[in-house]
């Protein structure tokens, strides 16, 4: 049906929501005064609008009345939009002459009193039809794919989502800023609630990906920077100097048995010591060592070079640069990770001071066979047996006024694996747990938890603990039993922090050079928590594991297979359509002063010089792909030659007045 700007025929269908919106506001009163607006044509109520009956109502209105523009007044149109269009589009319809009213959000849930809430709806819908009068018919944009993506972050996340990728046909980069992938899963122990060996079940996947022939890993290496647009971004990696020729080298381990600097290992928690030369721990994937220019002693002294006298292969080179390598990707899947929150923010506990005070990700290394102790649970003050344990659950987590107040989710969890795992090594030692409440939501869950206190005998304490401080060579725990409203203190031998966890140190970087949101507590912010959850604000970049929020290991792969899903099924086709409600500029009216340039947060301007008339004339140049529609350079544009497709000043003055009447 063509569009018909002179004598406009609106349609405008007034939505109940159920009782969302008839609760608060008469739906019936609005669609009769829309009724008499000019060049409304049709205006009527139907209690769920998004319905499949819904929907058929609006395709046959469209029809019989011969609309050719349509207003939904509904809900928010984040939630709803695309479909009204989709439907508009079905009905023969231009999908960018569909609006919606948002009576919803911005007015039933807002207001309590019935009269005035009916009011504002109406003043609302009227606005909107007055948009939707001069709403011109638009074309999406296609934007060719280059068919590779790039992955950030090395755990279990991004290796699932690398694989889930390559499988797909498409060459995928992995980038890990350490010399190895497996990210924190590869230092736990074991895994709730089946207690399988994680090297076990990780190891032979970080394997596949660096052996698969469509997945480049790039180890030792960082996100420098990245250009362009969904479907065509330039991604400029930084390949940090690891000082070893890893194609010449065999990971014999010659070098690093020689090196005499030892440092607290990163991947033990500090509980042994790695030398200057050092793969991170001997599963490691690629298993060929770095050379931390920190401590080793030739780049700090200028003297030793006692690793390179014992590499037969000649692998080790001092003069190594940093490399920038660029490489061109349609998409990108963010799984950066996290990391515990610092054990010394916990002043009360002890934590950074007493060193039988420890973390959970600790406590997994003193667990694994591959850890410092072999997986014998000793105290890392003195060596000496475990016999009494404290578990401290939300440990900065769910505390408001002084650490982080969200749920960690998992602690809940792998304290109660922990607390199991003792006693299964320590048969007649004591498992105390200290929690606020037990949050066991996951398959089989429920039932671990359970094995664990009557199985096992791990003691639960309902209550939070104050202080945490040594007395001798034991560690005292002060807490209050809420249940019994009764003191209690534990002398032990160990006290394991289930630590509040948070996004991995770099984020805010990472937020910066993609031009992507950070909820308020730092984790990824995706662009709808419910409808679009892998994906960003910004097209063509996508979500998975923690670097979003707390999850556990089950469902970020998960999270990762459905981020890679969302890549693969933008790869399925050779274009994108991208909606075409951007800006627009007015070439004669430019004066090319390059005030949008310098604001626009998309880097979707650019100066261009042409000829006209014999003279070099400077104006401002549209990127269609890397347009998000945002308005800002409409709105610092001092000439007016910025505007925005589809709500020009014009259309906006048309809405505040109907509004004011």
């Amino acid at each position: 049906m063509a569009a018909n700007s002179s004598s406009p025929r609106v349609g405008v269908f007034v939505c109940h929501c159920g009782s969302n919106i008839a609760g608060t506001v008469d739906v019936e009163k609005v669609a009769k005064e829309i009724s008499k607006m000019e060049g409304v044509a049709y205006a009527g109520t139907y209690i769920y609008m998004c319905s499949d009956p819904g929907q058929k109502l609006m395709r046959e209105t469209i029809e019989k009345e011969k609309l050719d523009r349509v207003v939904v007044a509904a809900c928010s149109p984040t939630l709803h939009e695309k479909t009204f269009r989709v439907n508009s589009k079905n009905a023969g319809l231009n999908p960018y002459q569909c609006e919606i009213a948002n009576i919803r959000e911005h007015c039933s849930w807002v207001h309590e009193d019935k009269a005035k809430a009916t009011e504002k709806a109406i003043k609302i819908t009227k606005s909107i039809v007055e948009k939707v009068k001069n709403d011109i018919s638009l074309n999406d944009i296609e934007v060719p794919i280059i068919k590779n993506a790039v992955v950030i972050g090395g755990g279990v996340s991004g290796i699932q989502a690398a694989l889930d990728i390559a499988n797909g046909g498409y060459k995928t980069y992995l980038i890990e800023r350490d010399s190895s992938i497996g990210g924190k899963m590869a230092k736990l122990s074991e895994t709730f609630p089946t207690l399988d060996c994680s090297q076990c079940i990780l190891t032979p996947k970080m394997v596949e990906a660096a052996n698969h022939p469509n997945i480049e890993l790039l180890t030792y290496s960082e996100l420098e920077g990245i250009s362009g647009y969904v479907g065509n971004f330039k991604v400029k990696i930084k390949k940090k100097p690891t000082s070893v020729n890893w194609n010449l080298c065999t990971g014999c381990g010659d070098c690093y048995s020689k090196c005499p600097v030892k440092v607290p290992s990163e991947f033990q928690e500090g509980l042994s010591k790695r030398t200057a030369i050092y793969t991170p721990f001997p599963q490691a994937v690629p298993n060929k060592p770095v050379i931390d220019r920190e401590n080793c002693l030739y780049y700090t002294k200028g003297i030793c070079k006692i690793c390179e006298k014992f590499c037969k292969l000649g692998a080790i080179d001092f003069d190594m640069q940093e490399e920038i390598i660029e490489v061109d990707a349609g998409a990108v899947l963010v799984a950066t990770g996290y990391q515990e929150y610092p054990l010394e923010n916990l002043s009360d506990y002890g934590g950074g001071r007493y060193p039988n005070v420890i973390s959970g990700l600790k406590f997994e290394r003193l667990l694994s066979a591959s850890g410092p102790t072999g997986g014998e649970i000793v105290r890392p003050s003195d060596g000496k047996p475990v016999k009494d344990i404290v578990f401290v659950q939300c440990s900065g987590s769910r505390d408001v006024e002084e650490h982080k107040p969200y749920c960690s989710k998992i602690c809940c969890m792998y304290t109660a694996k922990h607390a199991m795992l003792f006693k299964h090594k320590v048969h007649d030692g004591n498992a105390y747990v200290f929690y606020i409440d037990v949050r066991t939501a996951g398959k089989d869950y429920e039932e671990f938890y359970y094995r664990t206190t009557e199985e096992d005998h791990a003691l639960y304490t309902r209550g939070k603990v104050s202080k945490i401080f040594e007395d001798g060579n034991k560690v005292v725990v002060w807490g209050v039993d809420t249940l019994t409203g009764k003191k209690v203190e534990v002398k032990a031998d160990l006290a394991v922090l289930a630590m509040a966890i948070e996004p991995s140190s770099g984020i805010n970087e990472i937020k910066q050079k993609l031009k992507i949101s950070l909820d308020e507590n730092g984790f990824l912010k995706e662009a709808h928590p419910k409808l679009r959850p892998v994906e960003s604000m910004t097209s063509g970049i996508f979500f998975a594991g923690t670097a979003q929020g707390p999850k556990d290991i089950p469902e970020s792969v998960s999270q990762a297979g459905a981020a890679a899903s969302k890549v693969l099924s933008m790869f399925s086709s050779d274009f994108l359509h991208k909606e075409p409600l951007i800006c627009e500029i007015n070439e004669d009216i430019c004066s090319g002063c390059g005030v949008c340039i310098t604001l626009c947060p998309y880097g979707a301007l650019e100066a261009e010089i042409k000829t006209q008339d014999g003279k070099e004339v400077k104006r401002s140049k549209l990127n269609e792909a890397l347009c998000q529609g945002c308005g800002t350079c409409a709105s610092a544009c001092p000439s007016g030659a910025a505007t925005m497709k589809n709500d020009e000043s014009k259309n906006m003055f048309k809405m505040i007045e109907v509004i004011l009447e």
